[in-house]
């Protein structure tokens, strides 16, 4: 399933144009909590802020998604299964569930692999600024991806990733270039 509209134009100028939902945790370098902050003018700020990243792999290689065209940011990229933010006063390990049955249809065990710090404009004035910290689940069970927040979803082999990786970086999301590297480096290893 394909959506062909053109992701809305946004402009960080005026945060009212931007989708107003739960309050991020601002985070210092060490991922200690410093505040919260509205979704919005946290990315509208760049604003550090914790976050997670959820890799999917299984028999066919590893879970992508292709975002919905009409995202805030990075709409119509390449990323991995599943991205979000906890809520205040929710740890990692129930955020990683929720957003996964909200995202994908489906919940299973993850187990958190690294974390990172990364900065990236991500269109119409918008900065992912986050602490993102990266978990990785084997599934190989049916996917039932949320059509708000996903346009398709497909497995690729890791070889054919990595290729598309070094050749098209452009077609993926920045958090996405920086993390499936190192993810696909884990799983090489722990083969």
């Amino acid at each position: 399933m394909k959506n062909q509209s053109t992701p809305p134009q946004i402009s960080a100028n005026d945060p009212a144009n931007l989708p107003a939902e739960d309050n991020l945790i601002l985070v210092d370098l060490d991922d200690n909590p410093i505040g919260e902050m509205g979704k919005a003018a946290a990315h509208a700020q760049g604003r550090l802020h914790r976050a997670f990243s959820i890799f999917v792999v299984g028999e066919k290689g590893m879970l992508v998604q292709r975002r919905a065209a009409n995202k805030y940011h990075s709409g119509g990229l390449i990323a991995n299964a599943c991205c979000s933010h906890p809520r205040v006063g929710e740890t990692l390990g129930e955020a990683v569930a929720r957003r996964m049955q909200e995202e994908l249809g489906f919940s299973c065990p993850a187990k958190k692999v690294f974390a990172f710090v990364y900065r990236a404009p991500v269109g119409g004035g918008l900065i992912e600024y986050e602490f993102d910290h990266v978990f990785l689940a084997r599934y190989d069970g049916e996917v039932r991806p949320n059509p708000d927040e996903i346009d398709e979803v497909f497995w690729i082999p890791y070889d054919d990733l990595s290729q598309r990786l070094l050749e098209t970086p452009e077609q993926f999301a920045p958090w996405f270039v920086i993390a499936a590297p190192r993810v696909l480096k884990g799983l090489t290893r722990s083969v």
